[in-house]
């Protein structure tokens, strides 16, 4: 039976999945202030959490009749898509290295786009009018100073659609305890998100009712004022646009492997945002509940919750637990900041936590590194009553940015 979950001190709304004595100071401080925000209903700490720009990685922050924009994050819709493939692990090639770059001529990673737009979308009449219906709506997105480069803001959104981006976004092959071969990816709503994040969070720190705060971050706005509905109508947006980002990367990578090996076949995909916003009703009440580094987890969802790049992924089910606002974890959490793991960690280091895997081993990806991770395994057995676990999959292949 769960220990979980337990206050955290010297609070009155915040529960927790993790020890309060295992989260570093800061994160604890960010906590504590949400938490005594006016507009918090209530707060919920998963096992993966960490310190976060604009608010604690693993948080998920119930609030009446408003929303903290920073809280959300710059990468609005960022999440995880998994689906299982047919095949047994003994039907890949032996050469994996030649199927991750024909993966990778695909799918742009780091700063890479493609010149007009992802030709995966021409080849799925599906996605095409997926794509045409975000093209349309970027022209209403209210976002106060977009006009000023349009044109050149719409271009780079239309190229970055289908494409992973850097960090901790990747692309993996694995292996399921249930004898199937599982794709998994990580990305969300790239260059435009970001800069949607950026001017709404700005407005937000202006009002005045957020003058005073003990940290600009937590700036918000309120139900039912053109800034809340302005911001809202840009986050359904961005939040469409991520999940069409990672349905044309999974599109991509699913006609390479058909390409390369013989009567694969997959079955439909698992989605899951992590950082996100969702308007849902707990305790009698219409909350805005914002899920940062966070999956939902209501009676039976279908979830992914990865670990690190040498560490596999779980997928789970959820139990629908309204205590968490039906909520787990988005993966296994950093223990460690980049600019730590980097001084800490070598090339050789990295060869050795990721032996056996098809990926990169350079300096570049050093910040991701699996010892800067908490365990996922610890994660996952942390919270036994939020999700149940379907399969534990082991890293093939992992491509980052």
């Amino acid at each position: 039976m769960s220990i979980y979950p337990v206050p955290l001190s010297g609070t009155v709304n915040t529960l927790m999945w993790a020890d309060e004595t295992d989260i570093e100071e800061p994160a604890i401080r960010q906590l504590r202030n949400v938490s005594a925000l006016p507009w918090t209903h209530g707060l919920r700490v998963m096992p993966d959490v960490h310190y976060g720009k604009g608010a604690t990685v693993g948080s998920v922050i119930a609030m009446h009749q408003a929303v903290a924009p920073a809280a959300v994050g710059v990468d609005i819709g960022c999440g995880m898509t998994a689906v299982r493939t047919n095949l047994s692990p003994d039907r890949l090639p032996d050469n994996l290295g030649r199927l991750r770059h024909a993966i990778e001529r695909g799918v742009p990673v780091g700063n890479g786009a493609h010149r007009d737009h992802s030709p995966t979308i021409d080849r799925h009449g599906r996605l095409k009018r997926r794509f045409t219906q975000m093209r349309e709506g970027f022209e209403s997105l209210q976002a106060r100073r977009l006009a000023r480069s349009f044109g050149r803001l719409e271009t780079k959104a239309v190229s970055q659609i289908g494409t992973l981006g850097g960090g901790n976004h990747f692309i993996e092959l694995c292996a399921g305890d249930d004898d199937r071969i599982w794709v998994t990816l990580h990305s969300g709503s790239r260059g435009i998100g970001n800069r949607l994040a950026q001017e709404h969070m700005e407005v937000a720190q202006s009002l005045t009712h957020n003058k005073g705060l003990v940290d600009r971050d937590l700036a918000v706005f309120l139900s039912h004022t053109p800034q809340m509905e302005a911001y809202l109508h840009d986050l359904w947006w961005a939040q469409s646009y991520a999940l069409l980002n990672r349905d044309v990367m999974l599109a991509s990578i699913c006609d390479d492997l058909s390409r390369h090996i013989p009567r694969i076949a997959f079955e439909d995909p698992i989605r899951c945002h992590h950082n996100y916003v969702a308007v849902e009703t707990y305790d009698d009440l219409e909350l805005i509940v914002t899920r940062k580094g966070a999956i939902r987890a209501g009676k039976n969802d279908l979830g992914v919750i990865p670990g690190s790049m040498g560490t596999g992924s779980y997928i789970v089910r959820g139990l629908g637990n309204p205590v968490s606002y039906e909520s787990a974890s988005h993966g296994a959490g950093r223990r460690m900041s980049r600019s730590q793991a980097k001084r800490r960690f070598t090339t050789k280091d990295l060869a050795e936590q990721t032996r056996g895997i098809e990926c990169r081993k350079d300096p570049g990806v050093i910040d991701e590194i699996p010892a800067a991770y908490k365990d996922i395994d610890d994660v996952i057995r942390a919270q036994s009553d939020l999700v149940e676990v379907v399969a534990r999959l082991r890293t093939l292949l992992c491509i980052k940015g």
